[in-house]
């Protein structure tokens, strides 16, 4: 079976609209790989709920404003120590825009990045082992 094309009012009266959740979940997993960021901050309810759930919620420390063309975001994040903050930031804007303009089409028209915390990587497992033990699974 053949594929019709679209129709053109059908095109021009649908909007394609996009959930601050699931663009912040694309942010979360464009950045979890990029080195120097030992983790994402959120706020004091979502380090709560992280004590309570057996996951780790990617959207943590992400917040999103979405329009109908365009987003912008704000970022917590731990800095390992001794590595570059602005070159971690450029990272970031890199594949946070690509990823969400690639897969959305929205385009990413502000980025900031809060730096809260910065620890060696040590520091940041012992810490993280620590809230392993407390969390319920």
């Amino acid at each position: 079976m053949a594929v019709q094309p679209l129709n053109a009012d059908l095109i021009k009266n649908s909007k394609l609209k996009f959930n601050e959740d699931v663009i912040a979940k694309i942010a979360g997993m464009a950045i979890r790989d990029i080195d120097g960021i030992l983790s994402m901050n959120g706020n004091v309810f979502d380090n709560i709920a992280d004590k309570i759930r057996s996951k780790e919620d990617i959207t943590k420390g992400i917040d999103v404003d979405v329009g109908e063309k365009q987003t912008a975001l704000d970022l917590e994040i731990i800095l390992e120590y001794g590595k570059d903050a602005h070159q971690v930031f450029e990272n970031i804007l890199h594949e946070v825009s690509s990823a969400i303009e690639s897969m959305t089409g929205l385009k990413v028209i502000e980025t900031n990045v809060y730096i809260s915390d910065v620890m060696t990587k040590k520091e940041w497992q012992q810490q993280n082992k620590n809230n392993e033990s407390n969390r319920v699974n």
